[in-house]
């Protein structure tokens, strides 16, 4: 039997449900189907640094089958015409969990049977299907610490291994990759990303191994630290589906098991693969999550529009050394690290009080794993907007975050060089700095590096005030 293999977001060759069961049965005939017509909120929409990450996972992929027919258009169409032209008698894929993959799924299944095929989906880029993960009453998690305890106590089975044989099927038309156009031209603001990743399966296990072997002793404690290298770096190719969090579950716990001495660090690190399943459970069960506050109380916020402050925000232009140093590591690499994502995030939506929505939209578009799931969980989180969200009341202080995690300014010096020869801790605050070390370091602040964009303490307080807003307005609603 000749079976079409749908490629989304499972661009690997190991672990892959959908390739594995179709390579017992016959030849292959691999897929990736560009759609530009998939909605922003939809699991494939993939941002502009994305698309850099993507031509790259796909040569990678191209290279481990031997071939991938790449096309584009409306998916139940172009599938319908490659089952025609290729005389298959089946079509696999991983499944999607938002709202607008499901429902697109559907159709097509439904379609593709009526027209003789044999289709089948098999369980998407996730350790459990977000069904099969229920609370005692039989409901939806909605607590991160609960799900994390229920998806231990349930185990993750063993990840699928590589097919024996893949036999590629002959006489299709592929577009290729290059007529995607998905790398950056005139100009190449990707320039040098190829000297810091390795999008592909390879550059995937690569990365875990090196991360095991060098990065995962003091997890617990050093992930917080943006100036140390104890962060997996795994998000974009987990994103992509290089690596399936099957496969760092248990290659994880394989390590854990040989060196003992790290198992805490291993159980911490294998909860924030779980933060990412937990990001598509609520997807799943709310699909609005992407696009309205999943605590409807906040819809009463008075948020600020100020597309200047915005824009100051994403240039790394606030006046805030360790929210400028992550937005420019952003800019210039397509990553952030976690803890300064949340600092920069709880920036933009409690200094500014500019709503989550505009920090999840230039995520999506400039970090490298934006997943539609992952994103607006996590600015949900950060916004006290979210599930198991973090209160809205906890407002980062960016100077005592930048003193804490980056204690030495070593991060901050490598993004924002301008403040490079400022000592901590003038450096954290460079406007509390003597004018004699301003001159020293050759800053003039409103010149070389601006001044803060907002007072702190100002901020806070307006902040707070427009959160007093929200409960008094939902009390009177709720009289």
């Amino acid at each position: 039997m000749t079976s079409i293999v749908w490629f989304r977001q499972d661009l690997r060759v190991a672990d892959n449900a959908a390739l594995y069961h179709a390579a017992q049965e016959g030849p292959v005939i691999p897929v990736f189907i560009w759609d530009d017509a998939a909605p922003l909120t939809n699991s494939q929409a993939i941002g502009a640094a994305g698309k850099w990450w993507l031509h790259h996972s796909l040569t990678a992929l191209r290279e481990q089958l031997g071939d991938l027919v790449v096309l584009r258009g409306d998916p139940a169409t172009v599938l319908q015409e490659l089952a025609l032209e290729t005389k298959a008698e089946a079509v696999r894929w991983n499944r999607a969990y938002d709202e607008y993959g499901i429902e697109r799924d559907k159709k097509i299944k439904t379609e593709l049977r009526e027209s003789g095929l044999m289709v089948k989906s098999f369980k998407g880029n996730v350790l459990h299907e977000p069904w099969d993960i229920k609370t005692g009453s039989g409901s939806s998690y909605k607590v991160y610490s609960h799900y994390w305890r229920a998806v231990k106590a349930r185990g993750v089975a063993a990840p699928l291994p590589v097919p024996d044989k893949i036999e590629l099927a002959v006489g299709w038309v592929s577009l290729g990759i290059e007529a995607l156009d998905l790398l950056p031209r005139d100009p190449n603001w990707a320039e040098g990303w190829e000297n810091v990743w390795t999008p592909g399966e390879q550059g995937a296990r690569e990365r875990l191994c090196v991360f095991l072997d060098q990065g995962l002793n003091g997890y617990g404690e050093l992930r917080n630290r943006p100036d140390l290298p104890n962060v997996s770096r795994l998000s974009p190719h987990l994103r992509f589906g290089e690596i399936s969090p099957t496969q760092i579950w248990a290659t994880t716990q394989m390590h854990a098991d040989v060196h003992p001495e790290h198992a805490t660090d291993a159980d911490k690190f294998l909860s924030e693969i779980v933060w990412r399943e937990f990001s598509y459970h609520l997807l799943f069960h709310f699909p609005d999550l992407p696009e309205k506050n999943w605590k409807v109380g906040f819809d009463a916020y008075p948020w600020r529009e100020n597309a200047e402050d915005l824009r100051a925000w994403q240039r790394g232009q606030t006046g805030y050394p360790i929210v400028d140093a992550g937005m420019r590591e952003l800019w210039q690499t397509g990553y952030m690290h976690n803890r300064v994502r949340m600092i920069v995030a709880s920036f933009l939506v409690k200094h500014l009080r500019i709503s989550w929505q505009h920090g999840e939209n230039w995520f999506r578009d400039t970090l490298l794993d934006a997943d539609v799931a992952n994103n607006s969980a996590s600015w949900q989180w950060v916004s006290g907007t979210g599930a198991d969200a973090a209160p809205y009341f906890r407002i980062f202080n960016p100077y005592t975050q930048a003193q804490k995690f980056d204690p030495d300014g070593a991060y901050i010096r490598k993004w924002v060089p301008e403040l490079k020869d400022l000592r901590a801790p003038q450096l954290f605050a460079p406007q509390d700095a003597s004018p004699m070390d301003l001159r020293a370091a050759g800053v003039r602040l409103g010149e070389t590096y601006p001044l803060p964009m907002v007072d702190h303490q100002t901020a806070r307080k307006k902040a707070l005030d427009g959160y007093e807003a929200v409960k008094a307005e939902n009390a009177e609603n709720a009289a």
